[in-house]
């Protein structure tokens, strides 16, 4: 169980931290929630405490850890033979799962097709969703501000390939 002043994540949504654990009533049943205050994107989310393991929430990642999810952006990708239905099910996946390596191998290999040989509408979203991911964590954890990610992102979109 999570506690006041805890980091976490909900996948798909990206990362906060808990400011409160109240009990509320919804039709009719009155249940305990985790109130989670989304630092990044200024919004606030009612988590049942008792759908959480169900949900994939966990902590955030340590600050020693950030290289790590970095490196696995800078990471070269070349999975271009794949089917775009394929690729988009398992990188959806991916982000469903909530493991922030992973995340991070989806918008890498993202950012890749997207100098490569550009976006679709999906994997546009897909794009923006697992950003606002990693980046909510990031942000958290990291020593980086906002405006250093984004100047990073922007970076990588525009490296070109060897």
């Amino acid at each position: 169980m999570f506690k006041i002043g805890d980091r976490v994540v909900y996948p798909m949504h990206g990362a906060g931290i808990i400011e409160a654990i109240e009990d509320k009533e919804f039709l009719g049943q009155v249940e305990q929630y985790y109130i989670l205050r989304m630092p990044y994107g200024e919004m606030k989310v009612m988590i049942p405490v008792s759908k959480i393991d169900t949900l994939n929430i966990r902590e955030t990642i340590v600050e020693a850890d950030v290289d790590q999810v970095l490196g696995i952006l800078r990471e070269e990708k070349e999975r271009m033979n794949e089917s775009w239905n394929k690729r988009y099910r398992e990188n959806l996946d991916k982000l469903k799962g909530g493991d922030i390596y992973e995340v991070a191998d989806v918008l890498g290999e993202l950012l890749y097709f997207e100098r490569e040989k550009g976006l679709s509408t999906g994997e546009r979203k897909m794009y923006d969703t697992a950003k606002h991911i990693l980046v909510s964590e990031l942000l958290l954890v990291g020593p980086a501000g906002e405006e250093e990610l984004e100047n990073m992102f922007h970076a990588l979109s525009k490296k070109t390939s060897s």
